[in-house]
């Protein structure tokens, strides 16, 4: 059956104090997990910020909250939030924008990594409805600019369709997980996703503009700097998604190209352009500051890197590393598939590799499990995977056989 929009019909946006005063009250009164979401404008602003939270709750029906028409004061929705479980589909998403608001699930349920650990091949929300629930969601409006104002109706039938089935399909995943014996694993894994902390800031974010491979010298990869930074300053003050401010293929054609005055640079194909035509000042400071630093103060074309090399080079220079990840590989294969569960939630891959690159001196049961433990699996992983991994530990490379 298609939903083109909510079966109580699409709500108004609350957008002033004594509308989510009202809400707050009656999400409060409501009963059961409540099923939330937020719309964001990652490709058209900075910032990660909500522009819409949709709630629903039994009893109380679908509110779609503007929190930029309230200033981010939505104290009442804390504490009617903090009365049951929270629902959300890929909840990493969503929780951090949430936390900027003040608000935090005190318990929380995964949908989309409820799918995942019950083996379902598609977890997107629309699969998963339409497989466990029979319905299909009038989709198509999730990458658009949710910052503009007033929004149209049909993004809002969207965005209240979200949270209009949420509730019923943790159900059913609830089931799915009990009847194949993972609901505990489930459990902890939502527990870790609620109280995992922020992600560290990457260490020289500017590496990760693309293309840059391309560029090897120490000079260029400092153009590729000084650019990043000054359109990462600018995107910034002007809220605007960065990619939206000048393109990374640009950032590296002008580093690569490394023009000599301004007149050069409006030469290259995306700085002929009005608004490039307006920056060009800009970039270009940003290139001769770049050009004119001494060689101490360049970025090294091969910075450290923390953890191990890329693993399709052990087998040549490493290979007793080599022996012990392939090893490790074909036994959680098999126990991945044994259980229905993708690879990458058994456990992490690069805690994987960074096992099987520097294993614990001694590789009995308890010590692989206390080594996988710190490494931040979970007492479901490390029971299901500790035993194999011991044993792929102690593998050794296979030997020449004698002519």
């Amino acid at each position: 059956m298609l939903l083109t929009e909510p079966r109580e019909g699409t709500p108004d946006v609350v957008a002033d104090a004594d509308a989510l005063r009202r809400a707050a009250e009656r999400i409060a009164a409501g009963s059961g997990p409540i099923a939330v979401d937020t719309e964001r404008a990652s490709g058209y602003r900075y910032s990660q910020r909500a522009y819409l939270v949709q709630i629903r709750r039994e009893g109380s029906g679908t509110w779609l909250v503007d929190p930029v028409a309230i200033n981010d004061e939505i104290d009442p929705l804390i504490d009617a939030l903090d009365a049951d479980e929270w629902v959300l589909h890929a909840a990493s998403q969503d929780l951090p924008c949430l936390a900027e608001l003040g608000l935090r699930p005190r318990k929380l349920f995964d949908t989309e990594l409820a799918g995942r650990l019950a083996g379902f091949d598609r977890v997107a929300l629309g699969t998963l409805v339409e497989l466990l629930l029979g319905y299909h969601l009038e989709k198509g409006h999730g990458a658009a600019d949710w910052s503009r104002r007033p929004l149209p109706l049909d993004w809002l039938n969207y965005a209240a369709l979200d949270v209009e089935l949420l509730v019923p399909l943790r159900d059913a995943l609830e089931e799915e997980l009990r009847n194949q014996g993972k609901l505990e694993w489930a459990l902890e894994e939502f527990e870790a996703l609620r109280t995992a902390g922020p992600p560290a800031p990457r260490k020289e974010p500017w590496r990760r503009t693309s293309g840059i491979h391309s560029v090897r010298t120490a000079r260029g990869l400092a153009g590729i700097r000084a650019l990043w930074e000054a359109r990462d300053t600018m995107a910034r003050d002007r809220d605007i998604a960065p990619g939206r401010v000048l393109p990374d293929s640009a950032i590296i054609q002008a580093a690569s190209v490394n023009p000599a005055d301004e007149q050069a640079l409006l030469q290259l194909p995306v700085f002929k352009g009005r608004a490039q035509r307006r920056l060009a000042g800009t970039w270009m400071r940003a290139l001769r500051a770049a050009a004119e630093l001494p060689k101490s103060e360049l970025p090294d074309p091969s910075p450290p890197n923390d953890g191990p090399p890329p693993a399709n080079r052990w087998a040549d220079k490493f290979p007793e590393a080599a022996a012990r990840l392939s090893a490790a590989r074909t036994a959680l294969t098999a126990i991945a598939e044994a259980n229905r569960l993708p690879m990458e939630n058994l456990l992490q891959p690069d805690l994987v590799r960074r096992t099987c690159w520097q294993p614990p001196t001694e590789t009995d049961l308890d010590t692989v499990s206390e080594t996988l433990r710190a490494g931040g699996a979970r007492e479901w992983q490390i029971g299901l995977t500790a035993d194999a991994l011991a044993v792929a530990l102690r593998a050794k490379p296979a030997t020449a056989s004698a002519d």
